[in-house]
């Protein structure tokens, strides 16, 4: 099927600094691509070129083969939902999708509709009469969401649709996403949520310092990681002291985002969970829990992003070539 979105060689440089550096990309119809990567990695500048915000200082950006930035027709085709709540408060749901509706060009006769089958969508008809201002912001996130599909784009794109939101709420979004999956709609999604990029995405693109470094389909790339030995978490019940902390990190854990749980460096360590948990609670270390399972998007995504060495040319190159 041809790519609906596509990217070639898009560069974009800002105050000086280069934020996406030559970045290739294709989305076909019914596809869901998820971005992963540090803040700072370019994943909402992409978007933001995608959507015909910024025009992109080398490469190309095309929706359905037009230009996004020029052609106001390539920009109909496409739903925009930024991060931030980009709604008005002191209007209700119904009123604020009817102001979205005429912003996308929906006439005047069909806007009604429009409405209808947005809050339909989006499962929020029990909130259409309520002000925007007084919603959670689970469902200020889905309203979000809605008023980006006036105009029934092909191409929907979400920067960090779920932030801040609880798990019912997001729950409620991810099956808004699986229903416009499942009519056609090609997603673009920027995330740091790799249970959410699990759930959602057919492929997903590892994004850092402007580039992307993998993309892959999803399942091929869990395939290949999962031939290899499980990951193995240890929970500890308190903060380890000095000398268990040495224990844990000679047997290779270290700890994940600053927490009570720790994980092994390098998977695999010859003894069975049952062994290893008793040899470390013998040495002093407080470990309450140790969780052995198949490694997943996150493993992949550390792998993506570790640094690589960079193999020293030649005597002979080093010194300019032979004389």
């Amino acid at each position: 099927m041809a790519p609906l979105l596509t990217a070639e060689g898009v560069a974009l440089a800002y105050r000086g600094a280069r934020v996406l550096d030559g970045v290739d990309l294709a989305l076909a119809p019914a596809e869901t691509l998820a971005l992963l990567g540090p803040n700072g990695a370019g994943k909402t500048t992409l978007m933001r070129l995608a959507a015909g915000r910024l025009r992109p200082d080398a490469g190309r950006v095309r929706v359905e083969g037009r230009d996004p930035h020029a052609d106001r027709a390539a920009r109909a085709a496409i739903g925009w939902v930024p991060q931030e709540i980009a709604l008005y408060p002191r209007l209700t749901v119904a009123e604020n999708l009817g102001v979205f509706a005429s912003l996308a060009g929906v006439p005047r006769r069909g806007r009604p509709q429009a409405v209808a089958a947005a809050l339909a969508l989006a499962e929020i008809e029990a909130v259409a009469g309520s002000l925007v201002g007084q919603l959670s912001g689970g469902y200020r996130r889905r309203v979000n969401i809605a008023a980006s599909l006036m105009n029934r784009p092909r191409l929907v794109l979400l920067d960090e649709p779920t932030q801040g939101v609880d798990l019912a709420a997001r729950a409620a979004i991810h099956a808004v996403l699986q229903r416009l999956s499942a009519e056609g709609t090609a997603i673009l999604i920027a995330t740091h949520d790799f249970a959410e990029a699990e759930r959602l995405a057919d492929r997903v693109a590892f994004m850092a310092r402007g580039r992307i470094l993998r993309e892959g389909a999803l399942a091929d790339l869990l395939a290949g990681l999962r031939a290899g030995p499980p990951e193995r978490e240890l929970v500890l019940a308190t903060a380890p002291a000095p000398a268990a902390e040495a224990v844990l990190r000679r047997a290779g854990f270290l700890p994940h985002e600053g927490g009570l749980a720790w994980r092994a460096a390098e998977r695999g360590t010859g003894l069975d969970g049952a062994a290893l948990l008793g040899q470390l609670r013998a040495q002093g270390v407080p470990a309450s829990e140790l969780r052995v399972r198949a490694p997943g998007l996150e493993a992949l995504y550390l792998d993506a992003l570790k640094p690589r060495a960079v193999p020293e040319p030649p005597p002979s190159l080093a010194m300019g070539g032979a004389r």
